[in-house]
C-alpha cells in the first residue's frame, strides 16, 4: 500500500513556522490537489494562470479555476 500524498502533507505541513504561512501553504496544496483530481499537470496550470493573473480583473478569476481552465483547454483542443 502506497501512502496518499494528501495524508502525508497534513502531517508534514503541521509546523510551517508562521501562522500565515500555513494558510498560504494550504491554499497552494489545495490548488495542486484540485489539478491532480482533474488530471491536469499542476505545473502547466500554475505557469499559465500565474502569467495571466496580473492582467485579469477580479471578475475574471472564475475563468482560471482548475475546472474552468480544464474545460477551456478541452474546447481549444477540439477547435484545433
Amino acid at each position: 500500500m502506497t501512502p496518499i500524498p494528501t495524508a502525508l502533507g497534513k502531517k508534514n505541513w503541521l509546523f510551517v513556522g508562521e501562522a500565515d504561512a500555513g494558510q498560504r501553504g494550504a491554499i497552494i496544496y489545495t490548488v495542486v490537489e484540485s489539478c491532480r483530481r482533474r488530471g491536469l499537470d499542476p505545473y502547466e496550470y500554475l505557469r499559465d494562470v500565474l502569467t495571466r493573473l496580473a492582467h485579469m480583473t477580479n471578475h475574471q478569476i472564475v475563468e482560471v479555476t482548475p475546472a474552468a481552465w480544464a474545460k477551456a483547454r478541452c474546447q481549444r483542443a477540439r477547435a484545433s
